[in-house]
């Protein structure tokens, strides 16, 4: 192919990925104010254990993935945030009908620290309604918008429903303007081109034709404008380690990290750590990469693999990562490893969402091609008035990446 039909070719198979895309909480939310008939009265309260069963089953159903009575302990039982707490915190809440529950909205308690302050926060998590009882979404969501326990609200989920509702409830988008946009590299074009088509119902000879091209493309301009980090720092040594494996000096690091400025950070002391990315029976899998310097750890990464159910795609993530003084040298090192790691794991592609600037600008020099959420994936909401002006008003208060919300700490 020639240089401008190779353009054309990946352009469109950009486009086709970028395209917006309609995801089961989005179409919940855009019926969500068209009345249903109802054969019977619906009732809402709050979620118990006893509910696990058909809670995952409902959201089975529903394509959420496979949930466990274990998980659910691990998020509402063996939570070190509802130590914080002066009073009990909210599972969540259920619609039910005739004693079957139609529609489920999970509430995860966390713990953050603003200027060295706790802050006890709440996310959402896993909603799912009835196609029959879709009109009552609305009321899951005030629910979660009106517990009072809790000095912040999030919700990490990208969708224009969502982002309206939330600004209807009084939620805030976060102050980073390209937060919506995930940088990404691709790692195994011929794959990624069929995964693309898959996605988008092109299958038999036409997927597999999208396929070749595509890839080849792909690999072409990749070639041509060097897609893939590059250069190659001597200051610190990065190694892999397992969850299993976080010891004191992340708890040294953690400690010099609340120190150092007025950010909001969700807590990472290494009991948080290591109870965050230990999902019981799940398939993705956590890996951290460790850089030390003068034998102690100045800086860390975690990266997630996860297989897209649909199209069979293999995806590799940045989760969380944690720098002493925001060392430039230090963070090139973790995103230069992390991307190797994701090259050797097999992953199809390596992608970043969100992390502040100074960490999109080294990203940014690899020249990554990148997709947009349709709308900000993070909003927020606040309870204490100066505490809302302070997040409103300066982007620098944040630390936002996948490791906020439920998007890293969930199946």
């Amino acid at each position: 192919m020639t240089p401008l039909i190779e353009n054309k070719v990946v352009a469109a198979l950009l486009k086709i990925m970028r395209s917006r895309r309609t995801s089961y909480l989005s179409s919940t939310l855009e019926r969500a104010t068209v009345p249903e008939r109802r054969k019977a009265a619906v009732k809402q309260r709050e979620v118990q254990f006893t509910d696990f069963e058909a809670v995952a089953k409902l959201k089975e159903r529903w394509g959420l993935g496979k949930d466990s009575l274990q998980n659910w302990y691990r998020l509402w039982r063996d939570n070190r945030a509802l130590t914080f707490s002066k009073s009990p915190l909210s599972m969540g809440w259920v619609l039910e009908v005739d004693g079957e529950i139609v529609g489920y909205q999970g509430s995860v308690p966390l713990l953050y620290y603003y200027c060295g302050r706790p802050l006890l926060v709440a996310t959402g998590t896993g909603m799912v309604v009835e196609p029959a009882y879709r009109a009552f979404s609305v009321a899951l969501l005030a629910s979660f918008y009106r517990q009072k326990n809790v000095d912040l609200l999030l919700i990490t989920t990208p969708s224009e429903s969502v982002a309206k509702l939330a600004k209807a409830f009084g939620a805030e988008a976060l102050p980073q303007r390209d937060y919506d946009t995930v940088l990404f590299w691709v790692l195994n074009a011929r794959h990624f081109a069929r995964a693309v088509a898959k996605k988008f119902g092109v299958n038999g000879k036409l997927g597999g034709l999208i396929a070749v091209l595509g890839s080849s493309a792909l690999r072409t301009q990749m070639t041509i404008f060097r897609r893939c980090p590059n250069g190659n720092s001597q200051k610190c040594r990065v190694i892999e380690l397992q969850v299993s494996e976080i010891g004191d000096d992340f708890e040294v690091l953690w400690q010099k990290k609340l120190a150092e400025k007025g950010l909001l950070l969700a807590d990472r002391s290494s009991v948080s750590l290591r109870w965050h990315f230990t999902v019981p029976a799940s398939q993705r899998r956590t890996a951290l990469l460790c850089c030390h310097f003068n034998g102690r750890l100045t800086g860390y990464a975690a990266v997630q693999n996860a297989v897209d159910r649909e199209t069979g795609m293999r995806q590799c993530f940045l989760a969380d990562m944690l720098v002493e003084g925001d060392d430039s040298d230090v963070i090139e090192s973790l995103l230069r490893s992390a991307y190797e790691y994701a090259r050797r794991s097999g992953s199809h592609i390596f992608e970043v969402l969100g992390f502040p600037a100074n960490v999109r600008q080294i990203v940014m020099r690899w020249k990554p091609y990148y997709r947009k959420y349709p709308a900000c994936p993070f909003f927020y909401k606040a309870k204490d008035q100066s505490l809302r002006e302070d997040l409103l008003t300066a982007a620098d208060h944040w630390y936002a990446s996948p490791y906020d919300g439920d998007t890293s700490l969930i199946l």
